[in-house]
């Protein structure tokens, strides 16, 4: 049997009659940017995680670096964020001149709340929370850190759309939530996309200029700004699959749990959930101390896997002119060396995840 770590189709073929009939409204319509369907998705996410306002845009990325553009974080000032996130998080902050100063994470993968306060300084503006993994941060003690600094918050929830804490949804907490859409999220398209959630209608409204070339109104152009704009064609497929999500979450969180009542085997690390955090799953990542003997071994028997992240920012070539060192985040470059992430997808049948954990059971 061949299992790989992620199937797309899968996601597709459970509602590939709803997609295929939205596709073709879209098409049928002759209007495909910025239309009704953008309109339609931005409420309808809005509501979704409980914010006053949303704003489609081109892909999860430039929701972070707008995000910090529009609230003037820049060239000498500084953001904190989790060492072992994914280097779009860092590309966010340093596409505005920002600098990036990194915090070790937790045992549940985030941003380590008892170890932020000796990285703030006199330049710190921000905080950037990933929630990686689908796993929801610990927001009460990181939004009272905020408050205590008068710093801005703003969330990476590409991984976690619909984790909550304490049924508040993650990139609500903050002055802005950042979302992707790529096609391997949890609220996957057919393409790239991504949105920004906030309750400050200022935040909306420079956010909807910034994203169409600074513009408030055609050919007047305020800012300099960026094209991107979430489609009329994703925004439809988008709806279809919001619409489902309540069943594709409760569908994660069951294959999360069989996962984890199955897999039983010492050389092998089960991810942890903090308590009043919710975790939608995004990825199930395990630990494994001999991960490349585990990763030949699974794909003898032609279980995929992928590795969240093989190489940290700081000791990525992209950043190389931080300065940094194997041996600055210990713990972050540990989880690098170790971590590894188990097929998980919407879809999965019961067979095939049993197939995955009798394989990591024998090894």
């Amino acid at each position: 049997m061949k299992i790989m770590p992620n199937r797309l189709d899968r996601g597709f073929e459970i509602y590939q009659e709803e997609f295929e009939k939205k596709a073709l409204e879209v098409l049928r319509s002759g209007w495909y940017v910025l239309g009704k369907e953008v309109d339609a998705f931005e409420k309808e996410f809005a509501a979704y995680t409980g914010s006053a306002h949303c704003v489609g845009l081109g892909n999860g990325l430039d929701a972070l670096w707008l995000a910090f553009r529009v609230l003037g974080i820049g060239a000498g000032d500084e953001v904190l964020v989790q060492a072992n996130t994914y280097i779009a998080s860092v590309m966010g902050i340093t596409i505005n001149g920002a600098t990036p100063v990194f915090v070790e994470p937790d045992a549940f993968y985030n941003m380590d709340p008892c170890a932020i306060e000796e990285k703030i300084t006199e330049r710190t503006k921000a905080i950037l929370v990933v929630h990686l993994y689908g796993q929801a941060s610990d927001m009460k003690t990181i939004t009272a850190i905020c408050k205590k600094h008068n710093l801005r918050l703003v969330e990476d929830c590409a991984q976690s759309h619909g984790a909550c804490v304490d049924g508040k949804m993650t990139g609500t907490f903050g002055d802005i939530g950042c979302f992707s859409f790529y096609p391997s999220k949890n609220l996957g398209g057919f393409g790239d996309g991504g949105a920004i959630v906030t309750d400050d209608p200022g935040i909306a409204s420079d956010m909807r200029m910034y994203r169409n070339y600074g513009s408030e109104k055609r050919y007047y152009n305020k800012v300099v700004g960026a094209n991107s704009r979430l489609d009329e064609l994703q925004a439809g497929l988008l709806r279809v699959r919001l619409s489902h999500m309540e069943e594709l979450t409760a569908e994660r969180h069951k294959l999360a749990a069989k996962y984890t009542a199955g897999i039983k085997n010492p050389e092998i690390r089960l991810p942890a959930v903090r308590e009043g955090c919710d975790c939608v799953w995004h990825q199930y990542v395990i630990r494994c101390e001999k991960r490349q003997e585990l990763i030949d071994y699974l794909n003898e028997r032609e279980i995929g896997t992928i590795i969240h992240y093989p190489i940290p920012p700081h000791l990525s070539e992209a950043y190389s002119s931080l300065g940094y060192h194997r041996g600055s985040f210990p713990i972050t470059e540990h989880y690098a060396d170790t971590v590894l992430s188990i097929p998980m997808y919407n879809g999965m049948t019961d067979e095939e995840q049993q197939y995955v954990i009798d394989a990591l059971n024998a090894f």
